[in-house]
């Protein structure tokens, strides 16, 4: 074939089929941007929507609540339903801290530890024993809650919140294992390891003085998780503490259980016990999702 049959022949090759289908249209970029914008204002009003209600109601009085006006604004702004409410929770508040802050630091010491001997110590039945400590995460604490109760009394651990704090750091452990071994074998190098190995450090040694500086991703995650999940927990609350020595969640369902509630004190009940937690998420959120992702790729 010649060249000058090649070269006519070309753009009849090249050029696209007539009749063939038209290239696929998106929607204009204002146009869905618009869209996407609209969805997302529309899913946070339906997710602010029971908080809006919980907040005015919580200022309102007796003769204004109902199921008719439970979207208007209160008539006159009182603080009556907070003093109430705070009256009643006071005490408990605090025991929580006591129960909360203790939980999220020892649970999660324990498991930067498992997390980094499980990581680079390959001792033999490694993976069995890290298995069996992930066996925990997924025991229904309802299956346990008379033998566990059984335990804690046998082991003479004192009631109220000590049992507590036992029992959550306990149940701790396995999460925060699974993230801190999980962060250890992305994120910190072997490098690091062989290099204090090389200085004569051992294992205790590097885990205090190399690997806990460099884990604060890691302790933000847990410390988070295990704070609010022993703030907001109600369940081994009410089998192992009462409303004299137990937690703020034992305190608030009193409150909000009465024959004749108060409901704008348990409104403003609810927002009081939501405060630390909420609290927690402002100061360290945007740590928060890097010290989730941290762990979640090989670098």
């Amino acid at each position: 074939m010649s060249t000058e049959t090649v070269a006519a022949t070309a753009p009849a090759a090249t050029a696209p089929r007539r009749g063939g289908p038209a290239p696929r249209q998106g929607l204009p970029r204002p146009v869905a941007r618009t869209i996407r914008y609209g969805l997302l204002v529309l899913f946070v009003l339906i997710v602010l929507m029971p908080l809006y209600v919980l907040v005015v109601t919580s200022f309102k009085s007796g003769r204004e609540i109902g199921v008719n006006g439970q979207w208007n604004l209160p008539e006159t702004w009182t603080f009556a339903s907070w003093a109430k409410a705070w009256t009643a929770l006071g005490p408990s508040f605090g025991r929580t801290f006591q129960l909360a802050i203790p939980v999220a630091l020892i649970s999660s010491l324990i498991g930067a530890a498992n997390g980094f001997v499980l990581s680079r110590w390959r001792f033999p039945g490694a993976d069995v024993v890290f298995t069996l400590i992930l066996f925990g995460m997924f025991i229904p604490y309802q299956a346990v809650m008379i033998p566990l109760r059984d335990v804690v009394s046998w082991l003479g651990v004192a009631p109220g919140i000590p049992t507590l704090v036992f029992v959550h750091t306990v149940y701790g452990i396995p999460i925060c294992t699974l993230i801190f071994r999980n962060y250890y074998a992305t994120i910190i190098p072997e490098e690091l390891i062989e290099a204090a190995q090389m200085d004569g450090a051992g294992l205790l040694r590097t885990f205090r003085s190399l690997i806990l500086p460099v884990s604060i991703p890691g302790f933000v995650v847990t410390v988070i998780w295990q704070f609010t999940s022993s703030w907001n927990d109600y369940l081994f609350a009410i089998f192992l503490s009462n409303t004299r020595n137990g937690p703020i969640t034992i305190a608030l369902n009193a409150l909000a259980g009465a024959q004749s509630p108060d409901y704008a004190a348990a409104m403003a009940g609810a927002l009081i016990t939501s405060l630390p937690t909420l609290l927690v998420y402002v100061l360290l959120g945007r740590w928060f999702i890097g010290g989730m992702m941290a762990g979640s790729v090989k670098s």
